[in-house]
């Protein structure tokens, strides 16, 4: 609990530097802000003065700041100027979409990944090693926009297994969800899972050589029970931490996908906002997923310390 505590203030200050970096991502763009959501066919002197009035343009930025850090710690992030939905209820709507391709495309990257990994770390320097290798090094060099059309060709296109567009809520046909959702959740795995394999492959090679996995070869315990019971729990705390750090990746990741897929997701919602010069909304859901990035990374980083106390009990010595 207190390296918990030790660690909130480091939170809180990585939020607020989010928040200021979000803040200027749109205060700072060239030209007038009115300018740009209003667009040059509809940017009246009139329009233009309404737009300035009412997101406050006029006032010194450190204080445009302050009322925009306010309103969003209250959960107003403001009216799209393009359909003058809440830009909050606009997210909220949406998020369940990305939050669940995210988190399929990390379950389908570790199930994959373990047990490449765990086979790879176990006939290290064979063909099969080196078949699974070699193929993770190249799908990390392979974009996954390519990863996704590949899958609409062979899945949707040429057999007709799969949908190429289209969502379908869970709570109306949780057969039909899970459609929609395998291709663009696989889209974004494959990529994921390359990473994984490769990690988990060199930390249970270097687990493999420690004294107590050859004490458990001298007393006859069957390698099964060695690679899964005493040699991949050490090994997986990397890849916990990591599997936490790619989160950001998947967002990032999710503005393509959500496009190619059509779905309606925080990431064609960011797209969308960039495309129609929407900057309250690319303000908005921009600093929600930085937001999220930081507060997911806290978390692992914390749930790394509860797993591995040498982590905490480490970094309180250094202190001292």
């Amino acid at each position: 609990m207190r390296y918990v505590l030790s660690r909130i203030p480091s939170l809180l200050a990585t939020l607020l530097a989010v928040s200021v970096l979000t803040f200027l991502l749109t205060s700072l763009l060239p030209g007038d802000p009115a300018l740009q959501i209003l667009g040059a066919e509809n940017a009246t002197p009139e329009a233009i003065a309404a737009v300035r009035a009412e997101l406050g343009l006029d006032d010194p930025m450190p204080v445009r700041y302050l009322n925009w850090l306010g309103d969003a710690l209250t959960g107003d992030f403001g009216r799209s100027y393009r359909t003058n939905e809440p830009v909050a209820d606009a997210i909220i709507d949406r998020l369940p979409v990305t939050a669940e391709i995210g988190i399929l495309a990390i379950v389908i990257a570790l199930l994959l990944a373990i047990p490449l990994g765990i086979l790879s770390a176990y006939k290290a320097g064979s063909r099969i090693d080196r078949a699974i290798s070699g193929t993770s090094f190249g799908l990390l060099a392979v974009p996954n926009f390519m990863v996704a059309i590949l899958l609409i060709y062979v899945f949707a296109v040429s057999l007709g297994v799969l949908p190429a567009t289209g969502w379908v809520n869970f709570t109306d046909n949780p057969a039909q969800n899970l459609r929609a959702a395998l291709l663009p959740a696989l889209s974004l795995a494959i990529a994921e899972m390359a990473v994984y394999t490769r990690l988990l492959r060199t930390d249970m090679i270097a687990t493999l050589q420690q004294d107590f996995v050859t004490m458990a070869r001298v007393k006859g315990v069957s390698d099964r029970r060695i690679l899964f019971r005493h040699a991949l729990r050490p090994s997986s705390f990397s890849l916990m931490t990591v599997a936490g750090v790619q989160v950001g990746a998947i967002i990032g990741g999710s503005v393509v996908i959500e496009t190619l897929f059509a779905l309606p997701g925080v990431g064609r919602l960011l797209f969308d906002a960039v495309v129609q010069r929407d900057l309250v909304m690319v303000q908005g859901v921009a600093l929600v997923i930085a937001v999220s990035y930081v507060v997911v990374n806290f978390t692992v980083d914390i749930l790394y310390s509860f797993l591995d106390p040498r982590i905490s009990h480490g970094r309180s010595a250094a202190r001292v």
